[in-house]
């Protein structure tokens, strides 16, 4: 079954890889700034407007509050069903 991702502010709906959100969106042609691809540096901190994912690591760079507040590291983060990720940053490639 093939998950999509909705990406916000653009309103592009982008299918879902194996992989994470973030190998997701630069499948599809998209740029979101980024850096250790280990769920640390948190450069690529955005928000989970809906849906829900799981983690590559036990704990990623999230305070409890932030997790509370449906903040993602897309870097390390793999959908378990449709999701709206708002990411302002996210630059179409190319």
């Amino acid at each position: 079954m093939t998950h999509f991702i909705t990406l916000m502010p653009a309103g592009v709906r982008l299918p879902a890889t194996d992989g994470t959100v973030l190998q997701a969106l630069e499948a599809a042609g998209y740029a979101l700034p980024n850096s250790c691809r280990n769920g640390t540096c948190r450069t690529c901190l955005c928000r989970l407007a809906a849906g829900s994912v799981r983690y590559l690591v036990e704990w990623p760079g999230l305070s409890i509050e932030e997790k509370r507040a449906d903040y993602l590291l897309p870097c390390v983060a793999v959908p378990t069903g449709d999701i709206v990720v708002n990411a302002p940053l996210a630059k179409r490639q190319g």
